[in-house]
């Protein structure tokens, strides 16, 4: 299962957390953005449920991460 998680980072800890991002297993892509959202990660995992994990009990947990959104991706 694939999915892109949208993430809010508080001004200063953007460098930071794309370094906790990369060392999250399940995270195989990275991208700064400008916008409403500062940060947009590829993310995979094997069930909704360990992407739910990954989702809340790392990512979210992360310094300086003050929001996120999550688009599950669908094979048509």
């Amino acid at each position: 299962m694939k999915a892109f998680v949208l993430c809010r980072i508080a001004p200063g800890l953007e460098a930071e957390a794309v370094k906790r991002f990369r060392s999250v297993e399940g995270v195989t892509e990275v991208y700064l953005v400008f916008g409403a959202w500062d940060a947009i990660l590829s993310v995979e995992a094997d069930t909704i449920d360990k992407l739910s994990s990954m989702i809340t009990a790392q990512l979210r947990g992360i310094p300086g991460v003050s929001a996120t959104e999550t688009l599950v991706t669908t094979n048509l």
